[in-house]
């Protein structure tokens, strides 16, 4: 049994409501190998978050990384957060995953990386919250 070298790097997924941008670096974060999102591989600006839309999108990312010797990536997914922004990921993020993985792409560690306030400013929504 051959045991071949694991050449890792860091698949980061931003996954909005309004799109989702796969990003492909090195292992120390610096260089960019590979980058996507889903407004590239639709036409349509609805779709751009789609799942289908962040299929294409890290289809094309894995394509370029295993072109460049990348055989193993650690995922980390990040939603908007802040202060105002959701803290839960778009509906691409699953998607991007499971398609990096069907390409043939190991998966090491899938990390959430989304930005959490810490205090900070005054949420939007006046004194008595958001009344629906």
């Amino acid at each position: 049994m051959a045991r071949y070298e694991m050449r890792w790097g860091i698949a980061n997924i931003y996954s909005s409501y309004n799109n989702t941008i796969i990003h492909i670096t090195d292992i120390t974060g610096t260089e960019t190998i590979a980058m996507s999102s889903g407004g590239q591989v639709v036409k349509a600006d609805r779709m751009e978050s789609s799942p289908t839309a962040a299929m294409m999108a890290a289809k094309k990312v894995a394509e370029i990384a295993m072109d460049k010797g990348i055989n193993g990536i650690h995922v980390r997914i990040r939603a908007p957060g802040g202060h105002n922004g959701p803290n839960n990921p778009g509906p691409g993020a699953q998607a991007a995953i499971r398609a990096l993985s069907r390409m043939g792409l190991r998966i090491g560690i899938i990390e959430d990386v989304t930005p959490i306030p810490h205090g900070g400013c005054r949420k939007k929504g006046g004194k008595r919250g958001r009344r629906v």
